[in-house]
This record gives structure tokens, C-alpha cells and sequence, in this order.
């Protein structure tokens, strides 16, 4: 990781993102003296499906929304 000047990064933009493309390399640009940005070679996160993990674990009964009758009485909703 090595730092780069505002000026410096738009005239070499071409070469830096090649060496972060090629070597990994990671670039922060400064603006007088203080980073402002980080560029880094961009890694496409996995796809996971989310709810595949829960296949053959979880069995959703045919009258999971239904209330028991003291509950649905308590909470007014009695049919």
C-alpha cells in the first residue's frame, strides 16, 4: 500500500489500476498529505442463497397462521 497525490493519480490512473489490477497492490490518494480514497482490486462477493441454509430444517406446518382459540380470544380476533 503506498500513498499518491490527487495529481499524481490522474495523470497515472491507467498504470495504478494496472498494478492493483496485477500485483494486488493497494493505493490510497491523498490530498495535501491526509488520505482521502483507497483503491483496491475488487473480489465479487459469493453467492449464497440465504434461505437454501435452512432446507430440511425448518417444516412449516399447513396451519402455521392460524391462532389457538384462547390466544385469538385474547387478542380479539376470534373468528
Amino acid at each position: 500500500m503506498y500513498p499518491v497525490n490527487i495529481t499524481s493519480a490522474k495523470a497515472h490512473l491507467s498504470s495504478l489500476l494496472k498494478e492493483v489490477e496485477d500485483k494486488n497492490e493497494e493505493v490510497i490518494i491523498e490530498r495535501a498529505g491526509k488520505p482521502i480514497a483507497k483503491i483496491i482490486k475488487y473480489n465479487p462477493m459469493k453467492s449464497i442463497n440465504r434461505l437454501g441454509i435452512f432446507k430440511d430444517k425448518i417444516k412449516i406446518t399447513k396451519d402455521f397462521d392460524k391462532w389457538s382459540e384462547e390466544m385469538a380470544t385474547r387478542l380479539g380476533i376470534k373468528d
